[in-house]
């Protein structure tokens, strides 16, 4: 007997068309779908009683999402690979169901035999992503966190220099910034050659782009004083 012919499937899924489809495909390739339901408590009941040797898993559900049925059976120590099969091929998607033990994120634009296939990889005990998210796999594997957000050109600049630099983003000139800040025209003006000199900018323009840019807004007792 081939290992695809031995394969028994649970799907979860709250897309009935969808869920008859796979199961129609997965027939034609001697995979046994031993139950296929919509609701995700439901899914982890039959699971647990069915005990297959593979769970599919849709990731975005009305209810109880795919990220949460994964952790519950994350909790309750369930043994039984869990693959997502979605149509989200957003990152953090990605990385937050591998954190959560998924051994699987397929999408469903993939072509049937490379999902026959994955399914195979991860019944030997593979960790299989969709092609086009393999970067992504890389990066978690060699403990990177590709969730880490960018450095902001802003970290470099004192508070002070980002007051400034809110301020500027206002289109207001040295002496009314001077003035709303209670200091003279001269520190203003040493405070913004810092902000354009760690920004590797060379204009006033340039720095009130970055700080709309990067959401820096004056505070209202800024702006009144």
């Amino acid at each position: 007997m081939s290992l695809d012919t031995a394969l028994r499937i649970v799907v979860i899924d709250d897309h009935t068309l969808f869920r008859e489809g796979l199961q129609g495909l997965l027939s034609r390739h001697g995979i046994e779908v031993v139950a296929s339901v919509s609701d995700g408590r439901e899914g982890i009941r039959l699971a647990q009683e069915l005990r297959p040797d593979i769970v599919l898993l849709d990731m975005r559900m009305p209810g109880m999402s795919g990220l949460e049925v994964l952790k519950q059976f994350q909790q309750a120590k369930f043994e039984t690979p869990i693959a997502m099969l979605t149509t989200s091929g957003d990152e953090r998607d990605l990385v937050e169901a591998l954190r959560n033990g998924a051994k699987g994120y397929l999408l469903k634009d993939m072509e049937p035999d490379d999902v026959v296939a994955a399914l195979r990889e991860i019944i030997k005990g593979e960790t299989v992503v969709a092609p086009n998210l393999t970067q992504i796999l890389a990066k978690v594997v060699k403990g990177e966190d590709p969730l880490e957000p960018e450095p902001s050109p802003l970290d470099n600049l004192t508070p002070r220099e980002r007051e400034i630099l809110s301020l500027l983003a206002e289109g207001q000139s040295n002496k009314v910034i001077a003035r709303n800040l209670g200091i003279s025209d001269g520190t203003v003006k040493l405070h913004v050659k810092a902000i354009l000199r760690k920004l590797n900018i060379h204009s006033r323009v340039e720095a009130a782009v970055i700080a709309v840019e990067q959401g820096i807004r004056a505070k209202k007792t800024d702006l009144n004083a």
